[in-house]
């Protein structure tokens, strides 16, 4: 089965330094970008992550420090991986809880406005794992009946998902051929912020879900306690979790004005 679609959408995938989203780094991200009309457009870069890769990463994704050293560093690379996704929805595999929240956060270290209004994503493990509970090498033996070569190759891994979903479509048929109800099924719950730290309550009201205002709207706290604003910025918080709060903020300083 085909995706169908009312826009592109792009299938990518990174290799890191690490698994924490605000301190480690892309040493390699690969995207494959499916068009309305069925065309692709694929593109795989190496990326020097400035920093020394950890030896259990290598051992993970094969990349060590010699492979990268003369390849391009992501602020280098930032505009041609924006270009190729800025018009695009996004989807991946565990894409929703890692590699969305680390792109974003490359994206806003290299200066780039990157957001995700008037787009949706598609995580592919979380179609997965609520339908079988497996890896992504078992879950390409499953849906497609193959043996996933290279596993942990990013070009590899983004590959195998795209032929995954169209698999998912297939085998069930209560899934919807469709990137937002799609979205809405692999959406873990109602996070605000890629990291989870603000969220919808059930009225739809920004909320925090951590520290001593757990559960506390968060227009109400900035206003009550404006320095629990500054606190978290200069804090080691995600600097997409920042860019939310400040559009809260200002978006309540806005309304006071009108």
């Amino acid at each position: 089965m085909e995706l169908k679609l009312n826009r592109p959408i792009c299938f990518f995938d990174l290799e890191t330094t690490g698994t924490d989203i605000t301190k480690d780094r892309i040493v390699e991200i690969s995207i494959l970008k499916v068009f309305p009309n069925g065309n692709k457009e694929s593109k795989t870069w190496l990326v020097n992550p400035e920093r020394p890769i950890p030896p259990q990463s290598t051992a993970f994704h094969g990349i060590d420090d010699a492979k990268v050293a003369n390849e391009p560093t992501f602020k280098e690379l930032s505009h041609q991986v924006y270009n190729m996704i800025k018009d695009s929805d996004l989807a991946g595999y565990n894409s929703d809880r890692f590699d969305i929240p680390l792109l974003a956060e490359e994206l806003l270290r290299a200066d780039v406005d990157f957001d995700m209004k008037n787009r949706v994503t598609v995580d592919v493990q979380t179609i997965f794992h609520k339908k079988e509970e497996r890896t992504l090498s078992a879950a390409f033996k499953f849906y497609c009946g193959q043996i996933l070569e290279n596993a942990h190759s990013a070009e590899a891994d983004v590959n195998a998902t795209y032929e995954i979903l169209k698999s998912q479509l297939d085998r069930y048929d209560d899934l919807e051929n469709d990137m937002k109800l799609l979205s809405e099924f692999t959406t873990r719950k109602k996070a605000v912020d890629f990291a989870g730290f603000i969220a919808l309550d059930d009225d739809g009201n920004e909320i925090f879900t951590f520290g001593k205002h757990k559960g506390a709207k968060v227009e109400e706290i900035l206003e009550k306690e404006p320095g629990y604003f500054g606190w978290i910025q200069n804090a080691d918080f995600p600097l997409y979790t920042k860019k939310v709060l400040t559009a809260i903020k200002l978006r309540k300083l806005n309304n006071k004005l009108v």
